[in-house]
């Protein structure tokens, strides 16, 4: 049951964070070719304080699972 999790600085509203989970489970279930019925989406909104310990666990510490890598440093949004 695929699940989609979207970690983001804060900033976005209600009506955009509905829009790019529609879009992204539209591309999951077209690309997986399951049924919308089996998949969840969450949004989760961080400070640029907040995302220095998220992008290290999400990202630094999980370097075979990250699919697309970042292209900038994180320090930097602070």
């Amino acid at each position: 049951m695929p699940h989609i999790g979207i970690k983001m600085l804060a900033g976005r509203t209600q009506e955009q964070k509905e829009k790019l989970a529609a879009a992204l489970v539209k591309t999951l279930t077209k690309e997986l070719g399951c049924s919308e019925h089996y998949v969840t989406c969450t949004i989760e909104d961080y400070d640029a304080r907040q995302w220095q310990k998220v992008f290290a666990e999400e990202v630094t510490q999980k370097q075979d699972k990250v699919f697309k890598k970042a292209e900038y440093d994180p320090k930097d949004l602070l």
